[in-house]
């Protein structure tokens, strides 16, 4: 596996870059190179239970093989090692069921262990897309604060999804047309519901602090 030099350079605090990937694509897509890698993927619990139990309104019936994991690859080319395994494990959930992604990558160029590790990806279904946020931070002894935001927009009233998918969830009206639902068996999870006419725009949000590979990260119950 091959990087630009670039990649690797040191630069003062806060001087990060991005880059972009896909999935469909033979490596990175960098400004100034391309990198050739070859990836892999792990398939685990909160973001495949969110996607698969809360909204099905907005996801296609028909479900693909999980592509390449892009932003795993990412983390670890960068030098991202404290936040790598929760990193890996939402992108993973994230992109789970897709056909295609592309990732949006910024980081502390100078302290890629230590400084927060921001993404932004891009995913694509049959017929349908989605935008995957995750912002992962280290902290003290080996531990990691995350948080993950997917966003899509299903061709539905928010009220017919609210009724249908987030019964039992309780509910604060931010704005007219803009709602948030928690539910006590998802903690750190919420949806906020945007009305969008003729359709809803729909933000899974989770967020979890002090994460590490032996707590893991909270799953919601499953109902």
């Amino acid at each position: 596996m091959k990087f630009a030099p670039h990649i690797f350079e040191t630069s003062g605090q806060g001087n990060s870059t991005g880059f972009t990937a896909s999935s469909t694509s033979s490596g990175y897509r960098q400004p100034w190179r391309i990198l050739r890698v070859l990836l892999g993927v792990v398939l685990a619990s909160w973001m495949m239970s969110v996607a698969h139990g809360q909204m099905k309104a907005d996801l296609p019936g028909a479900k693909a093989a999980a592509p390449k994991n892009l932003l795993a690859e990412a983390a670890r080319s960068v030098g991202v090692k404290q936040c790598q395994p929760a990193i890996t494990r939402l992108s993973a959930l994230a992109i789970n069921g897709t056909g295609a992604h592309d990732v949006l990558v910024d980081w502390d160029r100078a302290h890629p262990d230590r400084g927060p590790f921001f993404s932004l990806t891009g995913i694509e279904y049959a017929g349908a897309s989605a935008a995957v946020s995750i912002t992962a931070v280290p902290q003290g002894g080996g531990a990691c604060s995350v948080a993950a935001e997917r966003i899509s927009i299903a061709p539905y009233s928010c009220k017919s999804i609210a009724d249908t998918e987030l019964k039992g969830y309780g509910a604060t009206p931010l704005l007219p047309t803009f709602t948030v639902y928690v539910s006590p068996d998802e903690p750190g999870g919420s949806v906020s519901l945007v009305d969008s006419p003729p359709g809803c725009l729909i933000i899974r949000r989770y967020v979890q602090y002090n994460w590490t590979e032996q707590t893991n990260m909270a799953a919601p119950v499953r109902k």
